[in-house]
């Protein structure tokens, strides 16, 4: 993690810290993302693609994970919002974060690329 990225977690609070520390790191470690830090918003990248962000809003705390392809597949988590090519995941800080759906849903984007 780059000193940007370390600085922006810490001046979060609990549990918003800890759920997007753990995403980064399953993004990283466990899927084999790439990730690449820009206004303080975590990217990643599969196969030198753009792939996904993490999205934070400090001012409701919402979590969301936005996917590039994520149009291309059907998953009853994914909600496009009037997105034409992203879809988005919503995070519930408050609820431990169901990594088996997560994970489904990034190999089957992974397949895309």
């Amino acid at each position: 993690m780059n000193q940007t990225a370390n600085n922006f977690f810490l001046t979060l609070t609990e549990p918003h810290q800890s759920v997007l520390l753990f995403l980064q790191h399953f993004f990283k470690q466990e899927m084999g993302l790439e990730e690449s830090w820009k206004n303080n918003t975590p990217f990643y990248y599969t196969k030198k693609k753009w792939f996904a962000f993490i999205s934070y809003n400090p001012k409701n705390h919402e979590i969301y994970i936005s996917f590039v392809k994520g149009s291309k597949i059907d998953h009853p988590k994914l909600v496009s919002e009037g997105r034409k090519q992203m879809k988005i995941y919503y995070i519930n800080p408050e609820k431990d974060i169901n990594t088996k759906e997560l994970k489904k849903i990034i190999m089957q984007l992974k397949t895309l690329y």
